[in-house]
């Protein structure tokens, strides 16, 4: 038998965004600390540089027992990489979220990826998506936090010479082993802040790294499909496809069907 998801000194709502932030920082340091080799040529850590808004996402809307932990993989150029937010869509972050604060620089910039914070006029596709759909089937952040919350397992971006994002799968094993690890933790020490009913992967990666890091734990994973802009699935209509997931998982039931209540734990 798993044993149950052990109660933190952070366990109850009030305290549980202080719970991840502590996590957050501690994450930050250790992977300061690593290097990279190529093709990796530039790292942008936002738990660092993008700190503030970070941290006023986990304060303002982390909350325990959610029914479910959404993980995501890691930030995109436009999104998390600009706001500090997961999937951290500027106009979306700010005006439903709530959230602006000053975003300062990372160390060293690509001249194409440069960080402009809220003042970026970019707009990430994926963080479209999924708070696009959160707000479409939720209403309101108050509704849908109650129910869900939204993580990166990873906060660093990579970027090789050109420019180009190089996602965690991609690196090589022998650079990606030490963050992995680092990375494992941090997600244990979220779902034991949380305390969530269900860990869904948000892409095959998140689903996996998630499978083995709480392997232990009596916490069900699962997966959702990837808003991304590079799945031809989800350029069809990633809504539907989140809303399938979700429902098969026991989290949802689709438009027109109402949002299915929380189940007992």
């Amino acid at each position: 038998m798993k044993p149950s998801i052990r109660d933190t000194s952070s366990a109850t709502s009030a305290n549980a965004g202080r719970a991840l932030a502590g996590t957050s920082r501690r994450l930050a340091r250790a992977l300061e600390a690593l290097t990279f080799a190529a093709p990796v040529a530039y790292v942008y850590n936002p738990l660092i540089y993008a700190r503030k808004p970070h941290e006023a996402y986990l304060l303002a809307h982390a909350a325990q027992r959610p029914d479910a932990l959404l993980v995501g993989m890691n930030p995109g150029p436009w999104g998390m990489a600009q706001t500090g937010v997961p999937f951290g869509e500027v106009e979306l972050v700010r005006d439903w979220l709530g959230i602006e604060e000053p975003v300062e620089s990372p160390p060293r910039e690509h001249p194409k990826r440069r960080v402009a914070g809220f003042a970026c006029p970019r707009s990430e596709v994926s963080g479209r998506r999924l708070w696009g759909w959160a707000k479409s089937r939720f209403g309101t952040p108050e509704r849908f936090f109650r129910r869900f919350f939204v993580i990166n397992y990873c906060p660093l971006m990579f970027l090789d010479a050109s420019g180009r994002n190089l996602t965690p799968d991609k690196l090589p094993a022998d650079a990606a082993g030490p963050m992995l690890d680092l990375c494992d933790r941090a997600l244990r020490e979220a779902v034991n802040a949380l305390r969530p009913r269900h860990v869904v992967g948000v892409g095959t990666f998140a689903e996996t790294r998630a499978r083995k890091a709480l392997a232990d734990l009596d916490v069900h994973v699962g997966r959702m499909p990837h808003p991304s802009p590079a799945s031809p699935a989800a350029n069809r209509g990633w809504e539907a496809l989140a809303d399938a997931a979700l429902e098969n998982l026991g989290l949802l039931k689709r438009p027109g069907r109402g949002v299915a209540a929380p189940s007992s734990r």
